[in-house]
């Protein structure tokens, strides 16, 4: 008999640099706790970015802009990213870096304007026909294939639903049994299935399986009441951008040629202005007859220093825009050259447009406070080390950055394992910050031993 030991099939999530940010950490009068939601320190800033997501959700912040200043490492991408948490996933977010507006293929331009419009969300609201119900049978019919041979096809597909007030068996046509298949819907999951289009969409698994150890369960829902087959408002979440994107793909005939077209992998092409314009007319009718709202969500320019002066310039003109989100920036420079001009001005961006941005600063992080964060940082990774380390990385981090000692807790407990234990001990991190040099010991280096390296 062979017994092998094999790997958990538990899903482990990727540890990222900012995967302890929950939110901003506020209290329910909007000022900062010392140590919540995975922040610690920058009180100011952290107060000044709650007042900002409570305009945000009363509407008045739409088409003005927050710059986050500070030193490297002060915690400016994670004050955007707690910012994005504390509104929700259903209000656009979209993180982008200055330098991507560098394309060969597509304008500096247009770039902006396709982030812009995908941090644009429009909630549209719709009455359909639908079969809602929890899945209580899911059997797919098989039939001879019609092309011959041993193969079968699905032929119908009988699909069991169940609500509060009582059951339907309905028979549908194959091609929803891909859509089924697609949401992964299972016996268990409350659907519902568009009576026109044969849509279907997973709504949650039932709540009277919450006792179930269920690895895939998304979130449970309860029951819907009602019948099944009845008439339901649908609410459905898009960006500008998707119905940019939707409408500016040309739809390809049968011929070969087209299919041939279809296949090859196309060139990112640029959506017209006329074609936005179009678009924009649309919205705005759906908003006047109240079949949708407009979502201004956040569009998150980090490095923004690294955009030049004619990507500033028409930054001015889209923040005037009526279709506008809200745009937070991100810069760790002081006074240096506005890029593609011989002009200096404050963190590199115009005059001009700074007087349009509210700023916000943020501090060095203290020793205090950054063994704190490495604590947490500890605590994420999964990595048991004692006060006494922690409190040498803090030095180390004061002497070097904040990064520098995050990045030295993973080294350290590999270093730690080897020796045949699970925390890491002060031997352990003196061992790896001599092999892992931080930048300053490096330029140092670099300045002593200039004659030794190429100029």
């Amino acid at each position: 008999m062979r017994i092998e030991e094999v790997q958990s099939t538990s899903k482990k999530q990727r540890i990222a640099t900012h995967t302890h940010i929950k939110g901003l950490g506020l209290d329910a009068n909007g000022l900062a706790l010392a140590m919540a939601s995975g922040f610690v320190g920058q009180v100011g800033a952290r107060e000044a970015c709650g007042l900002i997501v409570d305009m945000i959700r009363q509407k008045k912040m739409a088409g003005r802009a927050l710059l986050l200043a500070g030193p490297p490492a002060t915690g400016k991408t994670a004050l955007a990213l707690g910012v994005s948490q504390e509104l929700g996933s259903k209000v656009p977010f979209c993180p982008m870096v200055g330098s991507e507006v560098y394309s060969t293929e597509v304008k500096k331009t247009e770039v902006l304007m396709e982030n812009f419009r995908r941090a644009i969300g429009l909630r549209i609201k719709e009455n359909k026909e639908v079969y809602e119900g929890e899945v209580t049978e899911l059997s797919p019919e098989e039939a001879e294939s019609t092309t011959g041979g041993y193969a079968k096809s699905i032929s119908h597909v009988i699909i069991g639903l169940k609500t509060v007030k009582g059951t339907k068996q309905l028979k549908l046509d194959p091609s929803i049994y891909d859509a089924l298949i697609k949401e992964k819907v299972a016996v268990g999951d409350v659907i519902y299935i568009e009576a026109n289009s044969g849509a279907v969409k997973r709504v949650g698994r039932c709540d009277s399986f919450a006792t179930e150890y269920d690895l895939e369960a998304e979130e449970y829902v309860p029951i819907p009441k009602g019948e099944v087959h009845k008439k339901k408002e649908i609410v459905q979440d898009v960006t500008l951008h998707d119905l940019d994107a939707a409408n500016a793909q040309p739809q390809g005939g049968q011929d070969i040629l087209s299919l041939m077209g279809q296949m090859m992998k196309p060139r990112k092409t640029e959506i017209t202005d006329k074609l936005r314009q179009e678009i924009n007319k649309v919205v705005n009718r759906y908003i006047d007859e109240g079949i949708a709202e407009l979502v201004p969500g956040v569009l998150f320019i980090d490095e923004v220093h690294m955009l030049d002066i004619e990507c500033f310039s028409y930054l001015n003109r889209a923040l005037e825009s009526p279709l506008s989100p809200i745009v937070i920036l991100a810069t760790n420079r002081g006074i240096c050259n506005v890029r593609g001009t011989d002009m200096t001005s404050p963190h590199g961006i115009p005059v001009d447009l700074l007087d349009r941005l509210v700023i916000i600063r943020t501090e060095t992080y203290g020793p205090t406070e950054m063994i704190q964060i490495l604590a947490i940082r500890a605590q994420v990774e999964e990595i048991d080390i004692d006060e006494e380390s922690l409190a040498y990385l803090g030095e180390i981090g004061q002497q070097t950055s904040l990064r520098h000692a995050i990045q030295l807790l993973s080294p350290a407990s590999v270093v730690a394992k080897t020796n045949g234990r699970e925390k890491i001990f002060k031997a352990d991190l003196e061992e790896v910050s001599g092999l892992y040099l931080d930048a300053k010991s490096s330029a140092r280096l670099l300045q002593e031993q200039q004659e030794r390296y190429i100029t």
